[in-house]
């Protein structure tokens, strides 16, 4: 079997070198996508990042500099002395070249890594690792080339001021053009929408609160809402596919996707999903049942119940759906139980976190879209008198606080004041118990069915509260009507 020598064109390494020596102006041709470590020959690479090292610093980098440069670091002859700055000279073919030159390192680059990661798929496909499963190894890999994939080096730069307004100006076009009057994707709560403009695209949104606040059914109904607002689009566009118009994402790490369908189908039929799951209905509720069924399965409503997702499955079955149906939001429930990437090993939980966050925020930015995340909070909540969330209340608060775009508490009062029921066991006498039961009845009626929730973070807006309705027995979040008596 012949061996096959990995990618590599020296050539086109040293007329690249040559033409920066020459003319350092044709460093701003490559500097945007090709740094040292594409270049396959290590001389190569060190006299690049010298050169590099000079002009960024406002120096003239050419073959006296370089030599004395060298000299001063005692590294001269380990890049071939005076006599190879001289051949990298010779070598220069012209400097209109030097973006084409990069491009041809920058080639190679990418196949050698392809190599190298094919090499260790391989290898680890052989080995015993118990650790690493066959799956976790798919996902390794699909990592590994995905990471190779958005790799542009240094790549970015400075958008002109006027790219920027009209970027700014479509955005405000797109809402006032929109009958509703928001620029994102709608959450189907009409004062959420209104405070914040819906949800926005490379957005990173916390939704968080104590246990039995209701956040996964506060989560549920506003991927719900934005999956029936994509279908009414997909309708009038006519786009049967949904390819165009995009699909909503939900990761459940807690509940089944059955446990999520039957909270859905209890809210739209108006049945207790308890009674539901207790077979305790009549034929009425039964074919309103299967009848909003019916209506529920067209919606571009995706859900995975994998337990403990890893970051980078995550993003990989983002990818696929992206690419087969489109995305437009992701909802992940709840973040605390995800893992980072397969083969990242953080030192402690708050760099576990820290990781997800980050890789949540990349994902929005990557596919453009909304990422809610739903997250629990620290029990220290409870050892307070006003129970209202704060954003230290937040498990790892600092990196979680840091990496979102917005943070959002979910607050019942009422689920708090119904503990603190009167006993009469803890009363003198019946008369300063029927005193305290009726007080005690008066508050609860004026927090009954409502819920708080509180903006404590926007970077696109104020921060605010924002009041709700909920069922508790259809775990049902609407707008508050204050108005008309329920």
């Amino acid at each position: 079997m012949s061996q096959r020598l990995p990618p590599t064109n020296i050539q086109a390494e040293q007329a690249l070198l040559g033409a920066l020596l020459t003319n350092n102006k044709a460093y701003d041709k490559i500097a945007d996508f090709l740094i040292g470590e594409h270049f396959s020959d290590p001389i190569n690479k060190e006299i690049y990042n010298a050169i590099v090292k000079r002009i960024e610093a406002g120096q003239i980098a050419d073959a006296v500099t370089l030599k004395a440069e060298f000299e001063h670091s005692g590294k001269l002859d380990q890049v071939g002395g005076v006599a190879y700055l001289g051949q990298l000279l010779q070598s220069m073919v012209g400097i209109i070249n030097a973006k084409d030159y990069g491009k041809i390192i920058h080639d190679a680059w990418i196949r050698r890594q392809l190599i190298d990661i094919g090499e260790d798929i391989v290898n680890e496909a052989f080995q015993s690792n118990t650790e690493i499963n066959g799956t976790d190894q798919i996902s390794l890999g699909e990592e590994k080339l995905f990471q190779l994939a958005t790799h542009k080096g240094q790549e970015g730069g400075f958008v002109t001021f006027e790219n920027a307004l009209t970027e700014a100006i479509t955005i405000a076009e797109k809402a006032f053009t929109n009958s509703s009057g928001i620029a994102g994707l709608t959450t189907g709560l009409r004062d959420l929408d209104k405070r914040t403009g819906g949800l926005h695209p490379s957005d990173l949104i916390i939704l968080a609160g104590r246990p039995a606040m209701g956040k996964t059914a506060l989560a549920t109904k506003i991927a719900f809402n934005a999956a029936r607002n994509l279908l009414q689009e997909s309708q009038i566009q006519s786009d049967t596919n949904h390819h165009k118009i995009g699909t909503v994402a939900i990761f459940s790490l807690e509940m089944s996707s059955e446990q999520l369908a039957t909270r859905l189908l209890s809210e739209e039929s108006r049945v207790s999903s308890e009674r539901i799951r207790r077979g305790e209905i009549g034929q009425k509720e039964f074919d309103r049942f299967v009848q909003v069924s019916r209506e529920l399965s067209q919606l571009p409503l995706y859900i995975d119940d994998t337990p403990a997702i890893s970051l980078s499955v995550m993003r990989t079955r983002c990818r696929r759906l992206s690419r087969t149906k489109g995305l437009r939001l992701v909802v992940v429930d709840y973040l605390q139980l995800m893992r980072p990437s397969v083969g990242s090993k953080p030192e402690s939980r708050v760099l576990e976190i820290s990781q997800i966050t980050q890789g949540l925020k990349a994902l929005a930015k990557e596919f453009n879209i909304p990422v809610i995340a739903l997250s629990q909070l620290s029990r220290q909540v409870e050892s307070r008198e006003d129970k209202r969330p704060q954003l230290s209340d937040l498990r790892e608060s600092g990196s979680i606080e840091q990496d979102a775009d917005s943070v959002m508490f979910v607050y019942r009062d009422e689920y708090y004041l119904q503990q603190r029921m009167p006993k009469p066991t803890t009363f003198e006498n019946e008369d300063k118990y029927q005193i305290a039961l009726e007080k005690w009845q008066a508050d609860m009626n004026k927090v009954h069915n409502k819920a708080e929730l509180i903006l404590e973070k926007q970077r696109h807006g104020p921060t605010c509260k924002i009041d709700l309705f909920f069922e508790g027995e259809f775990t049902r979040f609407t707008d508050l009507d204050e108005i008309h008596d329920y």
